[in-house]
């Protein structure tokens, strides 16, 4: 895998020229745009935060409906909850008893989802998940599910299929990623005309064929599939299995 070109791509979106530069603005203007759409305070949050909000949300409550019925027990299961952002799937996983290691390349945002743990019950099956500040490429060890949730847009797609065949290693992959359609496309394409002052980032829609190529070439297949949209939020959900699985 190419790291430097996946975040070469990625740093000159973000107006800087490597990977600190990413790194910097998911720290900052990026990290102070993403905590308005992950948190749960109104004030000051418009409506377009507010939309994208309740798409994130429902992705987050169709994984855990995913894993919940899932044949791989919930309860006790390992996941890498990779590119955690502030915790919104990490802390609910953890409540299921999960053994969890959610890890984001911002440290802002890991700070947040400690921050989010510390309101957070104690006691059986409550088990503290485990926050690290990494990046997707590092991540490493055995999982029993490994789930990637609203990351693949930072990804253009050679290195969003090479990130896929990364990831896919284990029992179960959960990951999401906004489907390249002509509509879709057209409505990327429109939002773009209007940038905002905290929009540094290129968005990469992903054709679900690609997806699927990148999991079968790992050999992996599509074993569920979901579809959320809101007006300004939209995102296919894939839950894949390997070919050899039965189930």
């Amino acid at each position: 895998m190419n790291r430097s070109r996946i975040y070469g791509i990625i740093a000159a979106a973000a107006g800087g020229g490597d990977k600190e530069a990413v790194r910097a603005y998911f720290n900052s203007t990026g990290f102070e745009r993403w905590r308005k759409i992950y948190g749960s305070a109104t004030e000051g949050v418009n409506r377009v935060h507010l939309d994208i909000r309740d798409g994130h949300a429902q992705t987050v409550a169709a994984t855990l409906a995913m894993l919940r019925d899932s044949p791989v027990e919930l309860s006790g299961a390992t996941v890498c909850d990779a590119g955690c952002g502030t915790g919104s799937l990490a802390i609910p996983l953890a409540s299921e008893g999960d053994d969890v290691l959610a890890s984001d390349i911002s440290a802002a945002m890991v700070s947040e989802a400690q921050l989010a743990l510390a309101t957070q019950p104690s006691g059986s099956p409550f088990r503290m998940p485990r926050f690290e500040v990494r990046d997707l490429e590092s991540l490493d060890g055995k999982y029993d599910i490994v789930v990637c949730l609203d990351v693949l847009i930072h990804y253009p797609r050679e290195e969003a299929k090479a990130m896929i065949r990364h990831l896919a290693s284990e029992k179960r992959l959960l990951i999401s990623f906004a489907p390249r359609t002509l509509y879709f496309d057209l409505l990327k394409r429109i939002g773009e005309l209007f940038p905002g002052p905290s929009k540094a980032t290129r968005a990469y829609l992903h054709a679900e064929r690609d997806i699927e190529d990148a999991l079968r070439e790992a050999g992996w297949r599509v074993n569920n599939r979901g579809f959320i949209s809101t007006q300004f939020y939209f995102a296919r959900l894939f839950e894949a299995v390997p070919l050899s699985s039965s189930s």
